[in-house]
């Protein structure tokens, strides 16, 4: 497909796409600043698109994508702190102790986590930070089978290697 008619393509389910932006946001404003955002990820990634795929999925999977990626951002940026709250008795879940042994612990898993060869260590800790394996194959740009085989061989390795810990 030569540039034209992709460009024909995308003008031609600018309709389609505002539709899903609106199920996606529910507000007219942040769907057409969605239905920019992904306008300009489609044209961007042109190369990547091979005449095979169905084009209006491929754009609206890529809208849901930048959605999603969009609303996980959003979400870690918001804290809400109550300014009445009285920091010094806060109700904490647990029993508020923290052995030197357990801390010891979470240090050597995390110190093992960044010594993962970064093939796995990247989706393993995007993984760990909540996103799913869609997620995650759309922010790495690798296909989802790679993604979950990378996390499973990421568990495999830190497993074996923290065979110690474990309580049997």
């Amino acid at each position: 497909m030569n540039q034209l008619q992709f460009e024909e393509n995308l003008l031609s389910i600018q309709k389609n796409m505002f539709n899903f932006a609106m199920q996606l946001t529910s507000n007219s404003d942040d769907a057409e600043d969605l239905m920019q955002d992904t306008t300009l990820r489609v044209l961007g990634c042109k190369d990547k698109f091979t005449d095979n795929i169905n084009f209006k999925g491929w754009v609206l999977t890529i809208m849901r994508n930048l959605f999603i990626n969009n609303y996980h951002k959003m979400i870690r940026t918001q804290s809400v702190i109550d300014s009445n709250a009285d920091i010094y008795n806060l109700d904490i879940t647990g029993d508020g102790y923290s052995s030197p042994e357990s801390n010891f612990r979470l240090l050597e898993i995390a110190t093992l986590i960044n010594r993962l060869n970064p093939d796995f260590k990247k989706p393993f800790s995007l993984f760990l930070s909540g996103y799913s394996y869609n997620e995650i194959a759309a922010i790495l740009a690798i296909p989802l089978g790679t993604v979950k085989s990378r996390i499973f061989f990421a568990r495999r390795i830190l497993r074996k290697t923290l065979k110690q810990y474990r309580e049997d």
